[in-house]
C-alpha cells in the first residue's frame, strides 16, 4: 500500500472521529455542556491540524476515541 493512500486513509478516519464527536457533543441536554464540547472538538482538531508526524497523528487519534468514550 502507497503512503499517500495511507495518509487518505488517516484522513478519512480524521474526519470520521471529528464527526463522531461533535454528533455526541450535540445530544447533550444542558446549552453549556454542549456547546463547550463542540467548541473543544472544533479547537482541538484546528490546533493539530497541520500535524504530519504519523506517531504524534495515531496517538492524537486514540486521545480522540477516549474522549469519545467518555462523551458516550
Amino acid at each position: 500500500m502507497s503512503m499517500t493512500a495511507l495518509k487518505g486513509d488517516t484522513a478519512f478516519q480524521a474526519r470520521s472521529l471529528f464527526r463522531s464527536l461533535l454528533r455526541q457533543s450535540s445530544q447533550f441536554a444542558a446549552y453549556n455542556f454542549r456547546e463547550y464540547a463542540k467548541r473543544r472538538t472544533r479547537d482541538a482538531f484546528q490546533e493539530h491540524r497541520a500535524e504530519t508526524d504519523e506517531g504524534k497523528v495515531q496517538e492524537l487519534m486514540q486521545k480522540g476515541l477516549k474522549e469519545l468514550q467518555a462523551l458516550k
